[in-house]
């Protein structure tokens, strides 16, 4: 069974029955049997599918949102959002998809040579809970358009959520070609076994990524990975220190933090550190914790009581090791898995919250010398996916573009996923991209021709 609980008030919501093993490979079989008919479909056809699937989540946003508020304590206004988001990844891909996938000539001995894009088959998508709808377009529209059938296994938080999404995806396209799969992760591996997957997509934490990475690998089937983050944003001297403020604060308290991409360490240059920490400290002071199901500007609870109690226990052994908390760390005295957002300055490179990835409300600030030394703090990490430089030198920022080890740098804005651009990370935060004409690319066979 599946026992999700609401966060917001920490009761348990209705079970839902999980797939037994057999029925699980039932469920991957249809969508295999659906894979060679789907294939044959012209872009056009499939096109048409994703514009319709588009255009009825936002027919069902609020319906999307409510879920996801009640099952994973995502704010409303966050919710209607994220759909959004995910609608118009379905369109960019019904509109751009083929264009992505053009054959392409190249030059060779040959009198004809060119490269072609084809689907794999059938693509396992093992999706976490933070953003249960857009992490799932990430995965399916791109692999739809491309021409595979998916297999999406939800997280076990937020069954409704995904149960919704799936009814608005299978009655928009053929039987079979999008199924979900509510299993309990003891049989994840059993599917990704499967014979007929032929490729697996996964969004989570770096433990749980090479277990996945391992189990496709032994089956020779390619994956791609997108894990957890220590994400650096640095600020200069010379930055616009009240807009840079602005935008950490949003980023850091974005799904009360729970997100890869999020600012997670601040490392600001010396001549600015006491303002950056009197600035964040007061727009952490002024955010409020509230019930996420209602139209208002809150921050909603931590997903499961565990997580916030594993973030407490990294809030807790980092102040042991000397960091100085500005505001928050304490656990409130209110129903759910609620924390406050939490700053804690004077962070260094042994602390728990400088090595760890920080999944909730709770930001790191050190201090750097210069530039030199802050890229150099920056890059002390084993995740590498989103980075950030906040300053008025366009030297500088072109600089940190290049010498941040990350997937995506940002200069002067927030760190975010786009449609239309690639995603993903290096080191412990993955490998592979989502996204923009790459994340297409990753699920298809390029194959090569060659004619005389």
């Amino acid at each position: 069974m599946l026992t999700p609980v609401n966060p917001t008030t920490g009761t348990a919501l209705p079970e839902v029955e999980s797939l037994t093993l057999a029925e699980a490979e039932d469920m991957i079989g249809r969508a295999v049997a659906a894979a060679p008919a789907w294939a044959a479909m012209s872009y056009s056809e499939r096109a048409k599918c994703l514009i319709n699937i588009a255009a009825e989540m936002r027919e069902c946003k609020d319906e999307l949102a409510q879920l996801m508020a009640k099952e994973m304590g995502k704010p409303m206004r966050e919710g209607l959002g994220e759909v959004e988001k995910s609608a118009f990844c379905a369109e960019y891909y019904a509109d751009n998809g083929e264009a992505f996938l053009e054959p392409e000539t190249l030059a060779s001995d040959a009198t004809d040579s060119y490269v072609c894009h084809q689907p794999l088959g059938t693509v396992l998508g093992i999706l976490p809970w933070n953003a249960p709808v857009w992490l799932a377009l990430r995965f399916l529209a791109p692999a739809l358009m491309a021409g595979n059938t998916c297999v999406m296994k939800p997280d076990p938080n937020v069954p409704e959520s995904a149960a919704c999404l799936t009814r608005i995806f299978q009655k928009n396209l053929p039987d079979g070609v999008m199924q979900n799969l509510p299993i309990t992760t003891e049989i994840v591996g059993d599917a990704i076994d499967h014979p007929g997957i032929k490729a697996v997509s996964f969004t989570g934490s770096s433990g749980a990524g090479q277990k996945v990475a391992a189990r496709a690998a032994a089956g020779l089937k390619p994956a791609v990975l997108e894990l957890g983050g220590s994400d650096p944003c640095i600020v200069l001297n010379d930055a616009d220190i009240q807009k840079a403020c602005d935008v950490i604060t949003l980023s850091r308290m974005i799904n009360a933090g729970q997100s890869c991409i999020a600012a997670k360490r601040v490392i600001v240059e010396a001549g600015v550190y006491d303002d950056v920490c009197r600035e964040l400290t007061e727009r952490f002071n002024a955010l409020e914790l509230g019930d996420p199901s209602l139209e208002n500007q809150c921050i909603g609870p931590i997903a499961r009581e565990d997580l916030r109690d594993q973030l407490h226990s990294q809030v807790m052994r980092s102040i042991q090791d000397g960091a100085e908390c500005l505001t928050g760390g304490e656990k409130p005295d209110m129903p759910g898995f609620f924390y406050p957002p939490t700053l804690l300055a004077g962070v260094t490179s042994e602390m728990a919250v400088f090595r760890e990835e920080t999944f909730g409300p709770v930001l790191a600030i050190c201090k750097a010398a210069n530039l030199d030394e802050a890229l150099t703090i920056a890059n002390d990490t084993e995740y590498g996916l989103g980075s950030s430089i906040w300053t008025g030198s366009d030297t500088s920022a072109q600089r940190a573009a290049r010498e941040l080890n990350a997937g995506q740098v940002a200069i002067n804005g927030i760190v975010k996923t786009d449609p239309r651009l690639p995603s993903g990370g290096i080191g412990k935060s993955g490998y592979g991209r989502e996204l923009g004409p790459h994340g297409i690319r990753e699920f298809v066979n390029i194959k090569q021709i060659w004619a005389a």
